[in-house]
């Protein structure tokens, strides 16, 4: 497996969790005080300190930590002496070290640079996915969690195992850039094509959906639900026999998708009010057996807690040294590896290994 160089900030640290996900040897390289990664709430237990970042716990699970000072001129040769060593170097831009002179100490080396343009919410609304999301004809709404910086990882973790590929095949150095916003604005490339196509932009669709004539978020006894009744004439008849709707059932022109796509908000009106009554684990099974695509509109407390991650290994427990049993994503590509990460490393707690690895005493 390949040795890979870690200098990303939160804008793409997922990628080299993958890549020590799937194997590699990844070595992070942050100050001798600590990266901001390891000061980002929340902290396990209430603790502001360096080794209880619940994200560093996460990002950096399966890395080894190196601790230097590559403002200094000693810290920068020895990341250079580090960079020979290394088949890949996955670095959030400016580089500590110019690009060229590190591939003169290694002209074998990847090196993947990401270019951060705009804080994430600003790349968000600029690469145009928050014109596309919340209900048509009011604000935008932001998207949860950290997902722009979740869709960045990714993509830099395939670029990079593309060029090590490239490199394995042809034994030459490879170059990857790779931009946040561009990352996001590719997701925005089929919204491109209906506006090429037909001169319309994509329209936001709040909680009704436009898969289908009857789907979309609805509100029910405990939370949302999501469904997507199914175009064929089966599958709107075995809708009808569920909600048993009278009004519903009194208009035969429903049977057809194009009268429902007509009177589309008088049906998912009828179909609201008939599911508030339900809790959505019932409406989510009864859904499925009829063969009706839906799905329970999940928290993070709901994926937790889903046995299905768990049987498939996507959730596992994890044995800390300092805080014993931790309970976190592992993620697909370890479950396919058959392996889960090593515990987060303390700051610098890989300094003596990897300096003997270089044959250098100290930093």
């Amino acid at each position: 497996m390949a040795r890979i160089l870690d200098l990303t900030t939160h804008a793409a640290v997922y990628a080299t969790r993958l890549l020590a996900e799937a194997g590699h040897d990844v070595i992070r390289v942050e100050p001798p005080d600590g990266d901001a990664l390891r000061r980002l709430e929340p902290f396990l237990g209430d603790a502001p300190d360096l080794e209880h970042g619940a994200y560093h716990q996460f990002f950096n699970a399966g890395k080894r930590s190196f601790a230097l000072d590559t403002a200094s001129p000693d810290g920068r040769q020895t990341l250079l002496a580090l960079s020979r060593t290394a088949d890949a170097v996955v670095a959030t831009l400016p580089l500590p070290v110019e690009e060229a002179r590190l591939l003169e100490a290694n002209p074998g080396l990847v090196v993947t640079t990401i270019e951060e343009e705009d804080p994430e919410l600003c790349a968000y609304a600029r690469s145009g996915l928050l014109s596309i999301t919340g209900h048509p004809d009011v604000e935008p709404v932001l998207l949860g969690g950290h997902a722009v910086y979740a869709a960045t990882g990714l993509y830099v973790a395939v670029a990079t195992a593309a060029a090590l590929y490239a490199r394995a095949l042809s034994g030459r150095g490879q170059v990857v850039r790779v931009s946040v916003e561009q990352c996001l604005e590719s997701l925005m490339e089929q919204a491109m094509l209906a506006y090429t196509a037909h001169g319309r932009g994509a329209e936001r669709r709040g909680l009704r959906g436009a898969v289908t004539a009857v789907s979309g978020a609805y509100s029910c006894a405990d939370g949302y639900w999501m469904i997507s009744v199914p175009a064929t004439p089966d599958g709107w008849a075995s809708f009808v026999d569920w909600t048993q709707d009278p009004a519903l059932m009194a208009d035969p022109s429903l049977a057809d998708e194009a009268e429902r796509s007509a009177k589309r908000d008088f049906i998912l009106d009828r179909l609201e009010a008939w599911a508030s009554r339900l809790p959505k684990d019932e409406l989510v099974t009864e859904a499925q057996r009829r063969h009706i695509p839906a799905s329970p509109v999940a928290s993070p407390l709901d994926l937790v807690r889903d046995p299905q991650l768990i049987a498939r290994g996507f959730l596992r427990e994890v044995e800390h040294p300092q805080f014993g049993r931790l309970y976190y994503p592992a993620g697909a590509v370890a479950s396919v590896r058959g392996a889960c990460p090593a515990p987060a490393p303390s700051l610098g707690q890989h300094n003596a290994e990897i300096l003997a690895e270089l044959d250098v005493q100290s930093v």
